[in-house]
């Protein structure tokens, strides 16, 4: 996993690679079956067979065998092999081949709530509220609300709509909720949005009524 317009590390670490010595190696990355990420020929990076949307983009360490791929963006998702050939006796043979899948992660904004309701409160009336995030990925998992009185919480799940920007590809939802305004009792409302088991959730400001 790497965040967006952050490095991504990819590494391609294999048994005895301390005792090869690099000029007898042929290291190249490709995504998918097509684009060539990055290559060393021998001990020399060489440019000649990168895809365009990777030059300049990629560093490999050497002695960690890992590749840097810098300013990673969505786009870059995927899945990437690493081939290391060997020079042996003049025909190279592949030694090892590894791969990885890169996912990319951009923080969601904190959800906030907003009114959709003018006029004063009345109590056993209807209230609007609207729940909003913005700017992540990846798509997240769900949307609810919390509503807490007398050492209480309900979870309520309503209908969540996700739109994708089309040119950054980052993800906004919206959730709407319609409850009754509770009457002689304090009542906290809070929007939790769920992101997936390994990133986690993010919850609102609650609001109180």
């Amino acid at each position: 996993k790497s965040f967006l317009n952050h490095t991504a590390y990819l590494s391609c670490y294999f048994p005895n690679s301390q005792k090869t010595d690099i000029k007898d190696l042929r290291v190249f990355w490709q995504k998918g079956d097509v684009e060539v990420v990055h290559e060393v020929y021998y001990g020399q990076e060489k440019h000649d067979n990168l895809s365009p949307k990777y030059m300049n983009r990629t560093k490999m360490d050497m002695d960690k065998w890992t590749l840097q791929l810098l300013n990673a963006g969505i786009v870059d998702e995927g899945q990437y092999t690493c081939i290391i050939q060997h020079r042996d006796k003049g025909s190279p043979r592949v030694i090892h081949r590894s791969q990885c899948l890169l996912h990319i992660i951009a923080n969601y904004s904190q959800p906030e709530i907003e009114w959709l309701h003018t006029g004063e409160l009345k109590p056993n009336e209807y209230l609007n509220l609207s729940c909003s995030s913005s700017g992540g990925y990846p798509e997240p998992k769900q949307m609810m609300w919390l509503i807490s009185h007398e050492n209480t919480t309900y979870r309520i799940m309503r209908h969540m709509d996700v739109s994708q920007d089309a040119v950054t590809k980052l993800y906004s939802v919206t959730s709407k909720l319609n409850i009754t305004v509770p009457a002689n009792t304090l009542t906290n409302i809070s929007c939790l949005l769920h992101l997936g088991e390994q990133l986690g959730s993010l919850v609102s400001v609650p609001l109180g009524i």
